[in-house]
C-alpha cells in the first residue's frame, strides 16, 4: 500500500490523531481479561515489523512496571511462537516448556507458573499476542475460557489496527507539511460525539475519495 493510500485510509476511518485512545483502549481490555480470568497479569504484545521485536504495548498486574515498552526478538519465547504460528496455546508449567523465554520473565522479576495466549490477527496478518498469566491456586484453563481469550484478543486486534494506522498517518503527516490541515480536521472530528461524528467521518470519507482520484 503507497504512502498516499495510507493516508487516505487513516482520513477515512478518522484515526488520525486517535493514538492515545486506542493506546488507553488496549489498556482497558488487559485489565478486564485480567480481572474475568482471576489472573496475576494480562499483557499485550505487538510486533514492530521494522525491528522485528515483540513489544509489551499494554500490562496490568505483576511485572507492569518493568514491562511496559520491553522489547525481544519476535522469534523468542511462547509469545513469538503463538505469533509465528498463529495458534492459542495453554501452558499450565511454563518451566517444562522449552520455548518459554526464561531470562525475558527473570528481567522482570514476575516469572508465571501457567498461561495461556491468543495470536491477535487482522487480515491473516498476526499483529500482536493477548496474555494472560497465573490463575489463583491450582486451578487449570478451560476450553470455554480458551474461547473468551480469543473474543477479547479479536477486540484487541481491532484497537491495535486502529493504533498502527494512526501512527503510520501521524509518520506520514510529519513528513509533509502539507497534510497538517487534514490532520487537524482528522482529529477534529475524532473528538465529536454521536451524530456530530457520524458525520464527520462521512466528510472524511467524502475527503479520502477525492484525494484518491
Amino acid at each position: 500500500m503507497s504512502e498516499k493510500t495510507e493516508l487516505q485510509a487513516a482520513v477515512a476511518a478518522g484515526v488520525i490523531g486517535s493514538e492515545e485512545a486506542f493506546r488507553g483502549l488496549l489498556a482497558a481490555i488487559v485489565e478486564v481479561a485480567r480481572s474475568i480470568f482471576g489472573a496475576r497479569a494480562s499483557s499485550i504484545l505487538l510486533l514492530d515489523e521494522e525491528t522485528e521485536e515483540l513489544v509489551f504495548e499494554a500490562v496490568v498486574g505483576e511485572g507492569e512496571e518493568e514491562l511496559l515498552g520491553m522489547r525481544f526478538p519476535a522469534g523468542k519465547g511462547i509469545a513469538g511462537w503463538v505469533l509465528a504460528t498463529r495458534t492459542p496455546l495453554v501452558i499450565e508449567d511454563v518451566r517444562e516448556d522449552p520455548r518459554f523465554a526464561t531470562d525475558v520473565a527473570e528481567d522482570t522479576g514476575y516469572v508465571p507458573s501457567g498461561l495461556m495466549a491468543a495470536p491477535l490477527l487482522h487480515d491473516e496478518q498476526s499483529l500482536g499476542v493477548l496474555e494472560v498469566l497465573d490463575r489463583p491456586g491450582a486451578s487449570l484453563f478451560s476450553l470455554q475460557e480458551m474461547e473468551l481469550l480469543g473474543l477479547f484478543a479479536n477486540q484487541a486486534s481491532i484497537a491495535v489496527d486502529l493504533l498502527q494506522r494512526a501512527r503510520k498517518a501521524s509518520r506520514l503527516l510529519d513528513a509533509d507539511g502539507e497534510l497538517q490541515v487534514v490532520a487537524r480536521l482528522a482529529a477534529a472530528v475524532d473528538k465529536l460525539e454521536d451524530d456530530r461524528r457520524e458525520a464527520g467521518l462521512r466528510l472524511l470519507g467524502e475527503l479520502a475519495d477525492t484525494l484518491g482520484k
